[in-house]
């Protein structure tokens, strides 16, 4: 995270027009606001779960993105580090529109009040399921009335739709 004396306020449009260096950063009230960057294990788990989210987009109407900014409240953009869209694939540039699933995957410099701040905004956006996967551990959690329960699977029962963790882990 920046400094909190290092910040200043830049308004969304400006956000949204600015390119940062990797990893790209993420929007919050008027602050820019800096993302743990991926080691290789993160890296490894997004491939493998895009992976599976392209299978079952074979047979179902999945439109899957990695950290696509997605703008979740009029004054914040959240990147989460997957999210699945179904139905008509996503057109906007920056989706005001909530997908189906949004995934985030744990990394070393991630703290957990942070991390349930963005499940939080990804359920009052309307997203129907919010996953953390925590790749070292080798852990699947969903986040359902404010907490964190691991599961076996991720599971999208409306599209008898299921990623194990065996396909995602190996």
């Amino acid at each position: 995270m920046l400094d909190m004396s290092t910040k200043s306020a830049v308004s969304i449009e400006e956000y949204l027009r600015t390119s940062f260096e990797n990893p790209d950063r993420e929007y919050v009230d008027g602050e820019i606001v800096e993302r743990p960057l991926p080691d290789q294990l993160h890296s490894e788990t997004i491939w493998r779960l895009i992976g599976a989210i392209w299978e079952l987009a074979k047979t179902r109407p999945f439109h899957g993105r990695p950290e696509l900014r997605s703008r979740v409240a009029p004054t914040r953009v959240r990147i989460p580090d997957v999210s699945i869209f179904a139905g008509q694939k996503p057109t906007e540039s920056f989706p005001t529109v909530a997908p189906l699933a949004a995934i985030e995957i744990l990394s070393i410099e991630d703290r957990h009040s942070d991390m349930m701040r963005k499940f939080v905004e990804y359920k009052a956006w309307g997203v129907a399921h919010i996953w953390l996967i925590d790749p070292r551990n080798r852990i699947l959690h969903e986040y359902t009335d404010r907490s964190l329960t691991e599961v076996t699977a991720l599971e999208m029962p409306e599209y008898d739709a299921r990623i194990t963790a065996a396909e995602i882990f190996g």
